[in-house]
C-alpha cells in the first residue's frame, strides 16, 4: 500500500488547547488537501466526542480522504475507517477478529525490538517515533532520532510513517532519512488559526522532498 506523505493526526485535547472545535480543524485540514486523517482522542468516549467523530466521518468520506481511528478497532468497524494502535492497545492480530481482514491498521513502534516484533503482525504500515522531542505526550518513549530511524528502516518493507516532534523545519529531513510518510500533530496549528494554509503548507513541503 501507498500512504500520503502528509499524514495529519487529529487530536482532540491539542485541538481544544488551541481553542478550535476538532470538527471545525477536520474540516480545515480535509479542505487543506489531506488525503488522509487520523482521528485520536484519549479521553472517555462521551456523546460529545461520539458525536465529533460521526461528522468527521461524513467529511472525510465527502472528501474522499481516508479516516484512521486511533485505538478503537470497534469503532473502525463501525465506521468503516482504518484503525491505528499503540504499543498498549489491542495487537494487530487481534483486532483483526473485530475488524476483519480489509480494514487498514496501523501499528505504533518506539525502538528495534517493537518494530522487528510489529513485523510479525499483520499491520498494514508501521509507525516509528518520537523521532523528535514531542509535547504531545505526557509520559513520551525516548527519541529515536534521524540516525536510528535511518538504520531501522532497512528492517521492514513496509510504508512507515514517522512520529514526533516533526515540524516544516525538519520534516524533508526525516524523509530523506527513510520514512514514507510524516505524522503531523501539534504543527497543524498556526498562531493565525488559519489550518487550511498550513495543511497546504505542509502537502507542498512534502510533495517537494517526494520529487
Amino acid at each position: 500500500m501507498t500512504l500520503p506523505r502528509f499524514y495529519p493526526i487529529l487530536d482532540t485535547e491539542v485541538s481544544l488547547r488551541h481553542g478550535v472545535d476538532p470538527v471545525e480543524a477536520a474540516r480545515q485540514i480535509l479542505e487543506g488537501g489531506a488525503q488522509i486523517l487520523q482521528f485520536r482522542h484519549k479521553q472517555f468516549l462521551a456523546r460529545e466526542a461520539f458525536a465529533w467523530l460521526e461528522r468527521i466521518a461524513e467529511l472525510t468520506r465527502a472528501s474522499g480522504a481516508v479516516l484512521v481511528i486511533n485505538d478503537r478497532a470497534d469503532l473502525a468497524k463501525l465506521f468503516e475507517a482504518g484503525l491505528h494502535l499503540g504499543q498498549d492497545d489491542l495487537f494487530p492480530s487481534i483486532a483483526r477478529r473485530v475488524t476483519g481482514p480489509d480494514i487498514m491498521i496501523g501499528f505504533s513502534t518506539h525502538n528495534e525490538a517493537q518494530l522487528r516484533s510489529a513485523c510479525a503482525e499483520p499491520a498494514d504500515y508501521l509507525a516509528l517515533g518520537p523521532i523528535f522531542g514531542t509535547v504531545t505526550k505526557e509520559n513520551p518513549d525516548p527519541t529515536v532520532g534521524l540516525g536510528e530511524l535511518r538504520r531501522l528502516r532497512a528492517l521492514s518493507d513496509r510504508p512507515l510513517v514517522a512520529i514526533g516532534g516533526i515540524t516544516r523545519a525538519n520534516a524533508a529531513q526525516t524523509l530523506a532519512a527513510g520514512a514514507d510518510a510524516a505524522a503531523v500533530i501539534g504543527d497543524l496549528f498556526p498562531a493565525d488559526g488559519n489550518i487550511r494554509a498550513r495543511v497546504e503548507e505542509w502537502i507542498r513541503i512534502t510533495s517537494r522532498e517526494a520529487c
